[in-house]
C-alpha cells in the first residue's frame, strides 16, 4: 500500500472515530441524565433545548415503525448503504472524502444506537417560538453536513466542467 493511500486512510479513520465518540459521548452523557433525572428536559436558550427522545424510524424521526421485521430490514439497508459510502470514500481521491468520512462517522453512530438500544437517542431540540425542528443528535449533524457538502460539491463540480467543455 502506498504511503499516500497509507495516510488517506489513517486521517479518514480519524475523522470517523472522532465523529462516533463525539456522537456516543454526547448520547451517553444525555442517557445518563435522563437515568438519573427520570427525563431530559433542560432549556438551553430561547432557540434550544436538551429533549430526549428515542427514535425508533429513519433520519430525523421519519418512518417510525412498530414492526420488528421492518425495522430490521431498514437497519440492514443502512448498514449496506454504510458499505457503499465506505466503497466511495475508497475509491474517492478529492475532497469528497471528508464528507463521505462525516457521513460515515455520523451512521455508524447511528447504526451502533439501532442494535444497542433497538433505538437512537435524539435530544438536541432546535426552535424558534413554536415552530420546532426535528429532534437530532450530533451524527445526525455531520451527516447533513456530509450529505450537503456533497451536493454542493457536485454542483460546482458538474458546472466547472460545463464550462471547461464550451
Amino acid at each position: 500500500m502506498q504511503l499516500k493511500n497509507k495516510k488517506k486512510l489513517f486521517f479518514n479513520g480519524l475523522i470517523i472515530i472522532t465523529i462516533f465518540l463525539l456522537d456516543r459521548i454526547s448520547k451517553l452523557y444525555v442517557i445518563n441524565l435522563a437515568e438519573i433525572n427520570n427525563t431530559v428536559d433542560i432549556y438551553l436558550t430561547k432557540y434550544l433545548n436538551i429533549y430526549l427522545i428515542w427514535n425508533e424510524g429513519i433520519a430525523f424521526g421519519l418512518l417510525n415503525f412498530q414492526q420488528n421485521g421492518l425495522y430490521n430490514l431498514i437497519t440492514y439497508v443502512i448498514a449496506i448503504i454504510i458499505v457503499v459510502v465506505l466503497i466511495m470514500l475508497i475509491k474517492t481521491n478529492d475532497i469528497r472524502v471528508y464528507f463521505y468520512a462525516c457521513i460515515l462517522g455520523g451512521a455508524i453512530g447511528n447504526l451502533f444506537d439501532r442494535y444497542y438500544y433497538a433505538a437512537v437517542p435524539d435530544f438536541i431540540d432546535l426552535h424558534v417560538n413554536n415552530f420546532h425542528w426535528f429532534i437530532f443528535n450530533i451524527a445526525d449533524i455531520f451527516i447533513t453536513i456530509g450529505v450537503v457538502c456533497l451536493i454542493l460539491v457536485e454542483l460546482i463540480f458538474n458546472k466547472y466542467l460545463k464550462n471547461e467543455i464550451k
